[in-house]
């Protein structure tokens, strides 16, 4: 469904400004490979606070404690 709003927003804009079209076709794929290291960090920052979270809950878990859901 993500893919089907993007195209018809593209389309859109190819009717009414087809140079700027053109430019966000070309434009995408390098924006997208710019991102690829910072989701690299934030995959690598959440799996850090999981750790620490599971060793600062480590006691807790050993003494019983139940997480309610």
């Amino acid at each position: 469904m993500r893919i089907l709003i993007g195209l018809v927003l593209w389309a859109i804009l190819l009717a009414i400004c087809w140079p700027l079209a053109v430019l966000v076709l070309v434009l995408a794929p390098i924006v997208w490979l710019l991102s690829i290291p910072l989701r690299l960090v934030g995959i690598t920052v959440e799996a850090l606070l999981a750790l620490a979270r599971s060793i600062l809950f480590l006691p807790a878990r050993l003494l019983g404690y139940k997480w309610r859901a």
